[in-house]
């Protein structure tokens, strides 16, 4: 899944109109475009195939939501390597080459004759992928820099786009009755092409920036509780909203086979109604927040998302859950940027400990959403294992007061 962000200064501050972009800086936009696209698409080209898969193996809701919480394992153990990997060859590098690794885990899962093999799959996937999201991150914001104007949420929209296209071509292919290991084949083929063209057109050369997280690595950050505090609640309202999307996006096309009996098209569209909704999200974002400022932002987006999930539980229908899962997708688009936006200005603590800690929280938070919903569709039921989603709605609102911008303290402690 797509997590890093600009400080507000270098979103706001520092853009202006600029004059002619050269074509090499246009091309390199291009290529951190595609780069995106090709990270959203590869999670997501699978997920309408899952219930195929979950009947082929006979394994059940918990152990699938166990397969699930164990590819953010992955990215807890691999992504802290980001940083000393571009240090040493270079942020393109580092994205192509990852995304081609994660890309290619699609092939085990879809090949995989056990749920053993799943989770190789899974934490390979997501390993890979948390190396690939820190460094495309680090790569679009270089060359953000060299446009002079904020550029940065357009790279997380076309993640979004990668999804919606992943998702709804895995469904067709379901719907064609397309076998998985084939649709695989020719989704991998394709993504690998694709990362080879975003490779040839990024930037090549020295980042020339220190790489994000080097104070972290070698510098002392002495955080007072209540600082601390902060940074977990605001790991933890990200960790919500990126358990809304996992809960959404994984268990829709279940939840639709179970519920209704979907044909294996419509069940993977509540996928993709979550991921058009997040992307129209992202794309309209930043616009509200210039208007309604962080915390409303994301308490507005809380209620859109308690209010269509309430509704597509309540009185259950494909089409009221088509909009239960689009108003989840809605209503969490800005969460996570806005959670990192606020840990990454937060007076008093050194470069890039606040992200550290929260992204951290974040990514602890996401092996657990899926095993929870997972244990509770097997107790009782998955429709009423997905009140987790508006319940989650409902802390991000307690949440959100933590969005408000703090003043510097008074005198800082050194030492």
């Amino acid at each position: 899944m797509a997590s890093g962000m600009e400080s507000p200064e270098t979103a706001h501050g520092a853009s202006h109109k600029a004059g002619r972009v050269p074509t090499r800086l246009r091309l390199a936009r291009l290529g951190v475009l595609l780069i995106f696209f090709v990270n959203g698409a590869t999670f997501a080209s699978l997920v309408p195939r899952y219930p195929e898969i979950i009947e082929r193996l006979h394994v059940s809701n918990t152990l699938w939501g166990l397969a699930l919480g164990i590819g953010p394992i992955g990215g807890i153990a691999l992504g802290w390597l980001a940083a000393p990997l571009m240090r040493r060859y270079r942020s393109r590098n580092v994205a192509a080459l990852a995304q081609i690794a994660s890309s290619g885990a699609l092939v085990i899962l879809a090949l995989a004759g056990s749920i053993e093999w799943v989770f190789v799959a899974m934490f390979a996937m997501s390993a890979f992928d948390a190396v690939t999201d820190t460094s495309m991150n680090y790569h679009g914001l270089r060359v953000q820099r060299l446009y002079r104007r904020s550029i940065f949420n357009s790279f997380h929209g076309w993640w979004c786009i990668g999804a919606v296209v992943g998702g709804f071509l895995g469904s067709a292919a379901a719907g064609a009755a397309m076998a998985v290991p084939t649709q695989t084949y020719v989704t991998v083929g394709v993504l690998l092409c694709c990362v080879v063209a975003s490779w040839a057109m990024m930037l090549p050369g020295e980042d020339r920036e220190q790489v994000a997280g080097t104070e972290v690595a070698t510098g002392r950050a002495w955080l007072r509780p209540r600082t601390l505090a902060v940074l977990v609640g605001l790991g933890l309202l990200g960790a919500l909203a990126g358990g809304i999307e996992l809960g959404g996006s994984a268990w829709s096309p279940l939840y639709m086979t179970d519920q209704f009996a979907a044909t294996p098209f419509v069940a993977g569209l509540g996928f993709v109604a979550l991921m058009v909704f997040e992307t129209l999200g992202r794309l309209t974002g930043d616009v509200l927040v210039d208007r309604l400022g962080l915390v409303r932002t994301v308490v507005w987006g809380a209620v859109v998302c308690l209010a269509g999930m309430a509704l597509a539980l309540a009185v259950p229908t494909p089409v009221t859950a088509l909009i239960g899962f689009g108003a989840s997708g809605w209503g969490i688009a800005t969460m996570i940027p806005n959670a990192m936006n606020a840990a990454d200005g937060l007076p008093g603590v050194p470069a890039g400990v606040g992200l550290t800690i929260t992204t951290w929280v974040m990514r602890v938070g996401f092996v657990l959403f899926p095993i929870v919903i997972g244990a509770l569709g097997d107790a009782v039921s998955l429709r009423l294992a997905l009140l987790v989603i508006p319940l989650s709605a409902v802390l991000i609102m307690a949440l959100s007061p933590l969005l408000r911008p703090r003043p510097a303290p008074q005198a800082a402690a050194t030492g």
